[in-house]
């Protein structure tokens, strides 16, 4: 169910994850689907719910970056610089994990992300917790992320032991993922703290991953991912002029027909606006009965690497349906 986000809630859902239960709480980003990460039983739990594969790491989150310490080891210097700039916000860090963090959390690798989020009920709940709180996105495995309480009860429903109330999240897609475990700064996901930030901080600019390079896993760099159930695909302002009437269309120049189309969103044209929209606008064209989605072709810069990213995942994985076993 979901629960307003009270001080007495908030310590239920503290009680919860020390019993080995699932809460979904809200983060500046999306919303998590969180167990304890030092309980092996309860991290399971989160597959099971997900339909996640055991190999596929999570996410640790922390309530202050004071306790990297205890779930690392190796700590480079960059890693102190950019957690105090950017802890809380949007950025997780991979990192040379301490030995008794589990493999459950990690997929078997030798390495661990962390992040602290920048939403204040999740930070109330990560202190009343005490401890690091596994939490990747609570909604079906592969499928698009939840932004809102409704979309994990949706997604989820009583699977879910408690989700707490938290409004809309302020960011609306994932983390930047960091590696620093193998002392070259590479971005392994892309997210709305980019590669010039990051080297404002350390003196020296992070490479994105190419699709080739062997690096440790992280969430949400399957090539299928964040997807709706509706065939999608990248289109030119031309293409969607052209489009049959049963297409749904997510537009960010304004000029789309909403009359046309069995639906038309007219998104914002900066990508942090847009980014914000982005899972939000994909569930209601997903849910429209349109035949076919056709999001805008966007421009090509570093300023719109993280939603171009999301899109191009988005778009293998459309049309697909889930998998239950």
């Amino acid at each position: 169910m979901i629960s307003a986000n009270t001080p007495e809630n908030i310590r239920r859902a503290a009680e919860l994850l020390r019993a080995g239960e699932l809460v979904a709480l809200p983060t500046e980003t999306v919303y998590g689907l969180g167990a304890d990460a030092a309980n092996e039983a309860a991290v399971v739990k989160i597959f099971a719910a997900k339909g996640r594969p055991a190999d596929h790491p999570l996410i640790v989150h922390l309530a202050d970056r004071e306790q990297i310490t205890e779930w690392a080891r190796e700590i480079p210097k960059e890693a102190i610089a950019l957690a105090r700039a950017f802890w809380p916000g949007p950025l997780t860090l991979i990192l040379k994990k301490e030995a008794d963090v589990s493999d459950v959390v990690t997929g078997g690798q030798d390495t661990v992300g962390l992040r602290v989020p920048d939403h204040p009920v999740a930070l109330e709940l990560l202190r009343a917790f005490g401890g690091g709180v596994a939490a990747p996105s609570a909604n079906r495995f592969g499928r698009i992320s939840p932004t809102t309480a409704q979309h994990v009860w949706e997604e989820l429903g009583e699977s879910v032991a408690m989700i707490l109330e938290g409004g809309a999240c302020d960011v609306g897609i994932e983390s930047t993922i960091l590696d620093l475990s193998r002392g070259e700064p590479v971005i392994l996901r892309p997210g709305m703290i980019g590669r010039a930030a990051i080297a404002a901080v350390i003196g020296r600019q992070p490479r994105l991953k190419h699709e080739a390079e062997s690096a440790p896993r992280v969430s949400g760099a399957l090539a299928a991912h964040y997807a709706p159930r509706t065939p999608m695909r990248m289109a030119l302002r031309a293409e969607i002029a052209a489009a049959a009437a049963d297409c749904a269309v997510l537009s960010h120049a304004g000029e789309s027909d909403p009359g046309r189309y069995a639906m038309s969103i007219d998104a914002p044209f900066d990508a942090h606006g847009y980014a914000h929209d982005l899972y939000a606008n994909l569930r209601a064209l997903d849910a429209s009965g349109a035949r076919e989605i056709l999001v805008e072709s966007l421009p090509d810069d570093s300023e719109w690497d993280a939603v171009l990213d999301r899109l191009g995942r988005a778009v293998v994985g459309s049309g697909a349906e889930d998998d239950e076993t």
